[in-house]
C-alpha cells in the first residue's frame, strides 16, 4: 500500500505563535497518537518532535519586532501511520540551515544545558520515521511516525481462562 492508499482523517489546530500555546499542540498530538494505539515511548517521541518543530516556528518564523503570527498543525491519521504537518507563514529559513543544526549537540554545549528547541532539526529527524521540510513562503515540516503493531504482537491473543485464575 503506497501513499495513494486510504483517505486520512484530518485533525487541525491553529494557534498563536507564542510559547504559551506549545503545550496545547503537544496535548493534541498526544491524544491523537494515543487513540491510534502508539506505544507510550512513541507518543513521547512524537510530542517531543512536535514541541521542537513548534518551538522553531515560534522562535524563527516571525521577526523580532513582535509581529503576530500563527502556527498550523495538521494531524493526518492513516491506518498505519500518523503524519503531522507544522506550518507557519513566516520568513522561512532563507539559507539559515547550518551544519551544526543537524548535529546531536551544538558545539560546546552540554545536552543538559539545552532548552526545548535546542536540538532542533537533528532531534526531529531522530525521533520520527520520515521528515520533509519545505521552505518557500513560510516553513512546513511534515513528520511521519508509523504504528509498530508488531511490538505488541501476541498481547491481543493472550487471555486467561477461568481455570487458570
Amino acid at each position: 500500500m503506497g501513499q495513494t492508499g486510504p483517505k486520512a482523517d484530518k485533525i487541525q489546530l491553529t494557534f498563536p505563535s507564542q510559547a504559551e500555546y506549545l503545550g496545547v499542540a503537544r496535548l493534541t498530538v498526544s491524544g491523537v497518537a494515543n487513540r491510534m494505539g502508539f506505544s507510550y515511548e512513541d507518543i513521547e517521541d512524537i510530542k517531543l518532535a512536535v514541541g521542537e518543530a513548534c518551538t522553531n516556528a515560534v522562535e524563527h518564523a516571525y521577526g523580532e519586532d513582535g509581529e503576530a503570527g500563527s502556527i498550523q498543525m495538521s494531524c493526518h491519521v492513516y491506518p498505519d501511520r500518523l503524519v503531522i504537518v507544522i506550518t507557519d507563514e513566516g520568513m522561512g529559513f532563507a539559507g539559515e540551515f547550518k551544519a551544526d543544526q543537524l548535529t546531536p549537540i551544538y558545539s560546546g554545549r552540554e545536552i543538559d544545558d539545552l532548552e526545548e528547541g535546542g536540538l532542533g532539526l537533528y532531534l526531529i529527524h531522530t525521533l520520527m520515521d520520515e521528515v520533509v521540510i519545505r521552505s518557500d513562503s513560510g516553513v512546513a515540516i511534515s513528520m511521519t511516525k508509523y504504528v509498530r503493531r508488531d511490538e505488541v504482537a501476541g498481547d491481543d491473543d493472550w487471555t486467561i481462562s477461568k481455570a487458570e485464575v
